[in-house]
């Protein structure tokens, strides 16, 4: 099986809200689906609101699912969207 690089963006719920507590959340969250080499960038949207975009990398044989859907649990996010998935070779 491969390796595949995955972005998913986490919008939260108003620019008040921490965006670090939700970076460690989503942390763990693919630290205990298998996900490794995980990093984090903040893209701005509008109005001083700031999306998360998680960036890591997982084995094929992993589903997403349950990663898309415990990053949807975490308080204070409004959506989780998969903006890229791509195979790794190397």
């Amino acid at each position: 099986m491969g390796i595949v690089l995955v972005k998913i963006k986490i919008m939260p719920t108003s620019p008040d809200v921490n965006l670090e507590e939700i970076k460690t959340k989503a942390k763990l969250i693919i630290e205990k689906n298998k996900g490794k080499q995980i990093n984090f960038a903040e893209e701005p949207i509008a109005f001083g609101l700031k999306a998360v975009i998680a960036g890591f990398s997982l084995d094929e044989e992993f589903p997403l699912d349950p990663i898309e859907e415990g990053f949807q649990k975490i308080k204070n996010v409004n959506s989780v969207q998969v903006v890229d998935m791509r195979r790794a070779f190397g």
